[in-house]
């Protein structure tokens, strides 16, 4: 086993610091990220409503995946998924974002778009997080709901969600065993 050392502060000097001065400490965290449109008010706090960023325009699959597409990272891993049987698979920026866009196409052609919702019922595979992108691409709200739900979990979770579309896979492992996910599904 190894470790990775990192040149982070501590959990303490980070939480104090967000709780001290929390419109720093979150505009700071924020301009890691693009923005289109820098926002005018780090938040907003009316309780119990709650408004972050407002007037900012970002998008996270930009974040993610697009704004390395031209640069040298786009033949770099962006995601390395290490399977229960060793399998690994890696995917690169420009593979990961051609697979979002794929599937993000595809629920497009199934009349999904902005603010529909979409449940993802899948193990933790990369299918699984190219399915979250997917569903942010087009604007679409997802919901993963824990592969090992029952029949029942699962169709309760579908309906409180008021789901467009569920988003499966065949068959998924758990601790060595097999679960027929498209079984429960249907």
């Amino acid at each position: 086993m190894y470790q990775v050392r990192l040149r982070l502060p501590t959990f303490d000097a980070v939480y104090a610091r967000s709780v001290a001065d929390p419109e720093g400490f979150w505009a700071e965290a924020a301009d890691e990220l693009h923005w289109f449109r820098r926002w005018d008010e780090v938040f907003q706090w009316d309780y119990p409503n709650f408004r972050w960023f407002v007037g900012g325009q970002t998008n996270i699959v930009y974040n993610a995946l697009d704004r390395h597409l031209t640069t040298e990272r786009r033949n770099k891993a962006a995601l390395i998924w290490l399977g229960e049987d060793g399998t690994e698979q890696v995917y690169t920026y420009a593979r990961l974002a051609q697979q979002v866009n794929r599937l993000a196409n595809g629920l497009k052609s199934l009349g999904v778009g902005k603010g529909d919702r979409v449940v993802i019922y899948m193990p933790l595979t990369p299918e699984g997080a190219i399915s979250m992108l997917a569903c942010a691409r087009i604007g679409a709200i997802h919901s993963v709901v824990y592969a090992g739900f029952s029949v029942g979990s699962l169709h309760d979770r579908i309906e409180d969600a008021e789901a467009k579309v569920l988003i499966t896979g065949d068959y998924g492992y758990r601790r060595g065993n097999r679960v027929d996910l498209k079984g429960i599904a249907d």
